[in-house]
């Protein structure tokens, strides 16, 4: 794991290899030491405490240590918004600058030391925070906020920097935002709007500028942390304790960079284990975003597929645009839990219904056929001729009368609907007035999830600005995407709750013999021969081939015998990675000839390719199954990752795998088997037979097993191919890779 962060392990104190020499661990987890309960079999944290960041938000008492009110000085704007920003929550704010004796008219101390009373929150307003530092920890403050730049976001000058910031603030004893920060977290919230808040987490300030001018439609926000470098509070602290908060619907996130991938995998199962959404745009989709990103906050971003793996994993929302962050935090904050997965789309016009179901369709919302009887409902005042299977097209005339009303009642008073939307493409006036306002009516009187799209480009309707918007039960949209998009995510979202269970709970926390008997196989900046990388499969209860390691054509002929023809030869050295593309390997051999023949073709082409062997592996050969990949890789952010996909000689071109980051249950497991584009494969095609998916299932999990305990010793680890047999014969390792790190 990478950094000297709260929460962070390092591989030298991996609890296994505690455990197995009898030492102390000694890491934190939020700045306290962690038990030993804290920690799984690797010796990553297990629990992380949630920050109490109540002081932080809402001070009784704050300094501003350089306040300034000298026109045209950058402090004074600084200095003025924060004492509108102190009035506003009830806070004493005290100026602190060495040679001002009052600052817009309030007393100024000439040091932190001479402030009339211990402060909750220390402001800095310098080019350089660390030597005030000492300072704050000697009048007991509890947080900081550092604006400063010039640190790791620079590169390696100044990441030294940040490290020597981070260093002095944990021997303060005090929390840190930034450096690298600004403002935000003292904008003026509005105070007079109800329900379910989104707390917003950005590290560019300027990122979260459209969640928060969301106050101005209606919707709540509670709180802003921009975290800008994070050199010691990070996203992860901020969800965990935005998580807690009874007031808050959703968390917002715009994430350049995470600072430590258990520490966000925590935070993240803490919002899951209480239902609280997260949405978040994370940048490095790209090699050009992930570049950007860490030049601008100095964070590693991870490799993405990973991070998205894990977001998933955790039912972390994954957007790609501020639009979208908006909208789906905005549903997800005031949306109560669906009462069916139903979705039933309403329009005025077929053509409108028809296009927005494709697009619904296609992006995997569900959208039943109504029954029979409804329909014969619907056409009570909906024209024959006019389709109201789903989607439910009225023709226009019935939303201007008492009709509209009945029509949008009897869809929702269907058990299989759970949601309702309603595109309206453009105004038409006065038609779509009533429509906007029986839509809201039967909005307020529902518990079911009533959304609009309001496509017109002007949006200064009444209709749109007033009604839609005057309501806090309609979800009112500007595109069909952003609509569709936000509806998919309630739905996942509340599924993903509904059945979560946490991982960590059932996270390994002491070796297995498994364990103890690998470590003699270790080769530490090694690569594993074929007979070792087995020999340690096999400790972890994953079936190999019948075989045996040989070092003499006599001694092949008779290890033919035993194993069984038709047999397999492969040669067998540390230093080989692909046997096939230099000729090492010989299949379906029938005959002691054929054995003693391929025997000395395998030692002549190793002669001659300058290899080490240490024998020729005669092998079992394995028909008739799926060939699968599973493997282990070392990611910078998260440590070990388990992939599985399809596998064979064409891995690198299919490319078709999936990855989860440990500890991860069976469903999860299953779950990585139904991301796979070749998932039809392991059901039957063509007249084969499905395969034993809960055999690769348990190869998964042992894997897993393998990862946890051996993930930092191991550079990387591939079973390929894996193959996967008939329903009930289970799976077989071929062949595997391991490097040791």
């Amino acid at each position: 794991m990478l950094g000297s962060t709260h929460g962070t392990l390092t591989t030298d104190s991996r609890r296994a290899r505690v455990i197995a020499c009898g030492e102390q661990p000694s890491p934190v987890v939020h700045g306290r030491p962690a038990d030993v309960d804290d920690l799984d079999v690797s010796g990553r944290p297990l629990y992380a405490d949630v920050p109490d960041l109540d002081r932080f938000f809402r001070p009784e008492s704050v300094a501003v240590v350089g306040a300034s009110d000298a026109e045209g000085r950058p402090n004074t704007g600084i200095t003025r918004q924060l004492i509108a920003w102190a009035e506003r929550v009830g806070a004493r704010l005290h100026p602190v600058h060495p040679t001002r004796q009052s600052v817009f008219g309030i007393p100024c101390s000439p040091s932190l030391a001479d402030l009339p009373e211990q402060v909750d929150l220390a402001v800095l307003l310098v080019g350089d925070p660390l030597p005030v530092i000492g300072e704050l920890a000697e009048a007991k403050v509890k947080f900081a906020v550092a604006f400063a730049s010039g640190f790791a976001e620079t590169g390696a000058e100044g990441a030294a920097a940040q490290a020597d910031l981070a260093a002095a603030v944990r021997r303060a004893g005090l929390r840190l935002l930034g450096p690298n920060t600004n403002l935000n977290a003292f904008e003026k919230f509005r105070d007079d709007l109800d329900g379910p808040a989104i707390a917003l987490i950005t590290q560019s300030g300027h990122q979260g500028r459209p969640v928060f001018a969301m106050q101005e439609l209606g919707v709540r926000l509670s709180h802003w942390a921009p975290t800008g470098n994070e050199a010691d509070l990070e996203t992860a602290d901020f969800i965990s304790y935005f998580s807690e908060q009874p007031e808050i619907g959703a968390i917002a996130c715009y994430v350049e960079g995470l600072k430590e991938g258990r520490s966000f995998l925590l935070a993240a199962d803490r919002a899951a284990r209480r239902g609280v959404p997260v949405v978040a745009v994370k940048v490095g989709r790209t090699e050009t975003g992930a570049r950007t990103a860490a030049s601008h906050t100095g964070k590693l971003t991870g490799a993405d597929t990973v991070v998205d793996a894990a977001m998933r994993q955790y039912g972390v929302i994954r957007v790609d645009g501020l639009d979208e962050l908006q909208d789906t935090a905005a549903l997800l904050a005031r949306a109560r839990a669906p009462r069916a997965e139903g979705v039933v789309v309403y329009s005025i016009s077929g053509g409108t219904g028809a296009h927005f179901a494709d697009l619904a369709t296609a992006a995997g919302l569900p959208l039943p056929n109504l029954s029979a009887p409804k329909q014969a409902e619907l056409h009570q005042w909906i024209p024959e001729y006019l389709s109201v299977t789903n989607p439910v097209d009225n023709g226009g005339h019935p939303v201007g009368d008492w009709r509209g009303r009945k029509i949008i009642d009897a869809i929702l008073a269907d058990p299989e609907v759970g949601v309702l939307i309603c595109p309206i493409t453009g105004p038409f006036p006065p038609m779509s007035d009533k429509l906007a306002q029986d839509l809201v009516d039967a909005a307020e009187q529902t518990d079911k999830l009533v959304c609009v799209v309001w496509g017109s480009p002007v949006g200064t309707e009444a209709a749109y600005r007033e009604t839609l918007l005057g309501s806090s039960k309609v979800a009112t949209f500007r595109t069909f995407a952003n609509c569709i998009t936000a509806v998919r995510a309630y739905l996942d979202h509340h599924r993903f709750v509904a059945a979560y269970r946490s991982p960590f709970d059932e996270a390994p926390r002491t070796p297995s013999p498994s364990f103890r008997k690998t470590q003699a196989l270790m080769r530490p900046g090694q690569q594993l021969s074929e007979h070792a990388a087995k020999q340690l499969l096999r400790a972890y209860g994953i079936r190999v081939p019948r075989e045996q390691l040989v070092t003499s054509a006599a001694a092949a002929v008779r290890a033919a015998s035993l194993v069984g023809y038709p047999v397999v030869m492969k040669a067998s050295g540390a230093q080989i990675a692909h046997k096939t593309e230099l000729g090492l390997v010989k299949i379906g051999l029938t005959s002691a000839s054929q054995v003693r023949d391929a025997y000395r073709e395998l030692t002549d082409i190793a002669r001659y390719e300058g290899i080490s062997l240490d024998g020729v592996l005669v092998c079992q050969m394995v028909e008739r199954g799926v060939e699968m990949v599973v493997g282990v890789t070392h990611d910078q952010l998260f440590g070990p990752t388990v992939t599985v996909g399809l596998g064979g000689v064409l891995v690198e071109v299919l490319r078709d795998a999936a990855v989860r980051v440990p500890p991860f249950g069976e469903d999860q497991a299953r779950g990585m088997l139904g991301e796979l584009r070749g998932r039809a494969l392991l059901e039957g095609v063509r007249g084969g037979p499905p395969v034993d998916v809960d055999a690769l299932v348990e190869v998964v999990m042992r894997v897993q097993r393998m990862a946890l305990e051996l993930g930092d010793d191991i550079a990387e680890l591939d079973i390929n191919p894996l193959m996967v047999l008939p329903r009930g014969q289970g799976a077989v390792a071929l062949d595997a890779l391991v490097v040791c790190r």
